[in-house]
């Protein structure tokens, strides 16, 4: 047990009053998406976040057991949502067992979360290559030098195999990609959309999939 003298703040104390304006169900969009999409810009404009686009995605294995980590969404539409990684990495892995996942969007600045639950499956090919070739040339290097998730002695191995790549493919060089590195697409199966709100009388508005591909809108008690 921490003694309570070795604590620098008092975390029970520590919270901030949201006097944000409130979220009502008129004014949504028809589509989770589109109201993502409003969202996001405000995020990216007006929010003052370092990442607007930064999502913390929590997986789990065959066995239930959970891992979340932060990672960068890519590209967003009717479809689902984007990011790519390695194949080989924990989070593949645990997709590969159960592709159930939950992304969170955790926009404090602006007393905001967007929480989407769906499930993952890759994306193709010709998609993964396409948003490849977008990345500066340091990051494709980094796809190839870096075994994601796995056990390694030193920094200096990463860096070792970096170094190695960068002497076969210098700057202006096409790298190929790596056939264990790219996309998961995650369609959305309820996407809720957290306001915060005085006295932690939070707004939550979430949509939900029906059978036949239209949203019902259902509000959430905080």
């Amino acid at each position: 047990m921490t003694d309570r003298d070795d604590v620098p703040f008092d975390l029970a104390s520590m919270r901030k009053q949201y006097r944000a304006e409130g979220l009502s169900e008129t004014a949504l969009a028809a589509s989770p998406v589109e109201q993502f999409a409003r969202w996001f810009k405000q995020a990216a404009t007006d929010g003052g976040l370092f990442e607007p686009n930064a999502m913390i995605v929590s997986t789990a294995d065959a066995e239930g057991r959970t891992s979340a980590r932060t990672v960068l969404l890519k590209h967003f539409d009717e479809q689902g949502f984007v990011f790519y990684t390695n194949y080989d990495s924990r989070k593949a892995h645990d997709l590969a067992e159960n592709p159930y996942v939950s992304l969170l969007f955790p926009w404090h600045p602006m007393a905001r979360q967007v929480i989407v639950s769906g499930v993952a499956r890759r994306t193709g090919r010709d998609e993964t290559a396409a948003y490849f070739r977008t990345r500066p040339h340091g990051s494709q290097l980094g796809a190839w030098a870096s075994a994601q998730s796995s056990v390694i002695s030193t920094r200096a191995d990463i860096d070792t195999a970096y170094a190695e790549l960068a002497a076969r493919y210098p700057e202006g060089e096409q790298v190929p990609v790596p056939p264990h590195w790219g996309g998961f697409r995650v369609a959305p199966q309820t996407v809720e959309f957290w306001q915060g709100r005085e006295n932690r009388l939070h707004d939550r508005l979430r949509y939900v999939e029906q059978a036949d591909g239209s949203w019902r809108v259902e509000r959430l008690s905080p």
